[in-house]
């Protein structure tokens, strides 16, 4: 792989403008479960191999179980996640994937039952959130650590 400019080296203004949105993010009610599954999934979609292996071993360390994140590309058919997850992972791939259908009236619509308009906002701006981060990783070959 071509070696190419890390941004958090060369404008690392940039970068201090994404670490305001993930504080955001953390400071935000969404539980760890719930983040560390959008950000899996988003990654997952995007193919960000950095982001895969931070933010899986970020969600073992959050007490997730390792068959949830192997299956995780599987979540509809593996029968291992709530109702409420199953609406996350939907609105984590439709917004991710949003080039395609965008997100869907039916989702939003579920998701806004379940979890009500504040909850759905901090979902949504985590889903965003994530795809930036894959984006600047892929797009610069951010490298994996060990």
């Amino acid at each position: 792989m071509v070696k190419r400019i890390q941004i958090d080296r060369v404008e690392p203004s940039a970068y201090k403008g994404m670490f305001t949105l993930e504080q955001y993010l953390q400071e935000s009610e969404l539980s760890n479960t719930h983040k560390n599954l959008i950000k899996i999934r988003a990654s997952q979609l995007n193919s960000c191999a950095f982001c895969i292996n931070m933010h899986t071993k970020e969600a073992l360390t959050n007490g997730e179980k390792p068959q949830r994140i192997f299956l995780l590309n599987a979540w509809k058919e593996s029968g291992l996640f709530t109702n409420e997850e199953k609406i996350i992972l939907q609105l984590t791939e439709e917004i991710t994937l949003i080039h395609t259908h965008g997100l869907t009236d039916n989702t939003y619509q579920k998701a806004i039952q379940y979890f009500g308009e504040n909850y759905l906002a901090q979902i949504i701006m985590a889903v965003t959130i994530i795809n930036a981060w894959n984006r600047i990783s892929v797009s610069t070959h951010k490298p994996v650590e060990g």
